[in-house]
């Protein structure tokens, strides 16, 4: 959307900042963690424990022990095993934690495809920013050039006896209130800067190099003349904050049903194999030899189904259903709230646009009766037909109507960027399954083995 500015370094900007801002790596980054998470939650429905165990050991039993006194009070024993539990999904537990695992995973896709819409318009909201302050600043040095040429003209007639000391200490306090002004438009100007190196991911500096365009003529980004946004109803259902709130009511959807399974019996198939040996410390007593660990005849297993049911616990797991069911109300109201600030936002921002567009028509007119009535003003001034007061009232009205008319001409290009944010525009950018930075990304897969994640296709 940023494209109808015709704007050059706008543009340039925009992806560069899409690029390095770090907001935006770390929301990239959390949908790699969520890309995990999504795993965890699909591992649950296979075997839940699936372990090799190995021991070995030097036991001593006391002679004072029950049943003790026909045994081996002093052994050696090894064993290995490899032991497995499987939870089976019978009421859809598992099944119901990977559908909101999913959700969630799609939730930070939103959320990071919301960042990168807040990303373009905050960009483009302070460039346009700057540009204004760029023509205020302008206007006030041009203000500041004509009270200086009227100065000069009240101190010659003043030399002259032609007027009182009154017109020169007037023309000197205006132009002293017209140049304290300029400060302070720069000050504001440093400080937008600043905030757009951050947004572009670099320390606070000075961006004039990356602002400087061939285009000196003209400062505010122009907007144009009409604007086709679409039907805003069908906008918004793409908007990534309002998707994002849709996938998280879905999320704790699933998790009510998660909650519910504990309700039920749990169905398990438990077993375990392995190998056992002991070895007596005692030579007059037998035993196998250590040795025969992985013999035949040392293996040792179990295997069956098992059930478990947490009946005494009811009340806290229908607690924990009540919780989650809560909370999916929540989720519910907060995705309509959604949808309501959305449309605000879109309503707000239409009727800024076109009533500033409104009032920047009659600036036009305000700003170009004040430059003829100070060419007027003067000009009787010169043959003494009017006192310096006229002079004055219409060089400080010049200045005033051409600093509003730079302020509410910058005013209309930010309501246009607003209109855009609210209708969810700007995350189209982003290339599919592209979350971080190739830098990054390899840093990543250096430290640790991410497998397929990294690069994994939505």
């Amino acid at each position: 959307w940023w494209t109808v500015f015709n704007d050059p370094v706008l543009d340039g900007l925009i992806k560069e900042a899409s690029a390095q801002n770090l907001g935006l790596q770390s929301a990239g980054l959390r949908v790699l963690e969520a890309r995990a998470q999504l795993g965890i939650a699909t591992g649950r429905i296979f075997p839940q424990v699936q372990q090799l165990n190995a021991s070995a050991a030097t036991v001593g039993v006391s002679k004072h022990a029950a049943n003790s006194a026909a045994g081996d009070l002093h052994f050696r024993d090894a064993s290995t095993s490899l032991d497995v539990a499987w939870e089976l999904d019978f009421w859809g537990k598992f099944r119901r934690g990977i559908e909101s695992a999913d959700a969630s995973y799609l939730a930070t896709i939103a959320d990071y495809e919301d960042f990168l819409v807040t990303l373009t318009a905050e960009v483009a909201r302070v460039y346009i920013l700057i540009r204004t302050l760029e023509e205020r600043i302008a206007l006030a040095e041009e203000s500041t050039a004509i009270q200086k040429r009227s100065l000069e003209i009240t101190e010659n007639r003043f030399e002259g006896g032609i007027v009182t000391e009154l017109d020169v200490q007037q023309a000197r306090s205006l132009l002293a209130n017209t140049q304290a002004s300029i400060p302070g438009f720069k000050v504001e100007y440093q400080r937008a800067q600043h905030a757009l190196s951050v947004l572009l991911g670099i320390p606070p500096a000075d961006l004039s190099g990356k602002l400087a365009r061939s285009d000196a003529t003209i400062s505010i980004p122009l907007v144009p003349a009409s604007v086709a946004i679409g039907v805003p109803a069908d906008l918004l259902r793409r908007r990534p904050d309002i998707r994002r709130a849709e996938l998280l009511t879905a999320t704790q959807s699933a998790l009510i049903g998660v909650a519910k399974a504990d309700l039920l019996p749990h169905f398990s198939l438990i077993g375990s194999i392995g190998f056992n040996a002991s070895k007596s410390n005692l030579t007059s007593q037998g035993g196998s030899d250590l040795g025969d660990l992985f013999n035949g005849d040392s293996v040792t297993y179990f295997a069956g189904p098992s059930l478990s049911w947490d009946i005494l616990n009811y009340g806290r797991i229908t607690n924990q259903v009540r919780v989650q069911d809560a909370r999916f109300q929540q989720t519910v109201a907060n995705y309509q709230n959604a949808v309501l600030r959305a449309a605000q936002e879109v309503e707000d921002a239409m009727v800024g646009f076109l009533q500033d567009q409104n009032q920047t028509g009659f600036l036009d007119v305000a700003v170009a009766a004040s430059r003829r009535s100070v060419e007027l003003a003067m000009l009787q001034y010169r043959e003494g037909l009017t006192d310096y007061q006229r002079v004055l009232d219409s060089q400080k009205g010049l200045a005033l109507d051409q600093d509003r008319l730079a302020e509410v001409r910058g005013s209309v290009a930010l309501n246009l960027v607003s209109m855009y944010k609210a209708l969810g525009g700007g995350w189209q950018v982003r290339q599919p399954g592209e979350f971080v930075s190739e830098s990054v990304q390899q840093e990543m897969a250096d430290r640790t083995n991410w497998g397929r994640l990294l690069k994994a296709k939505e």
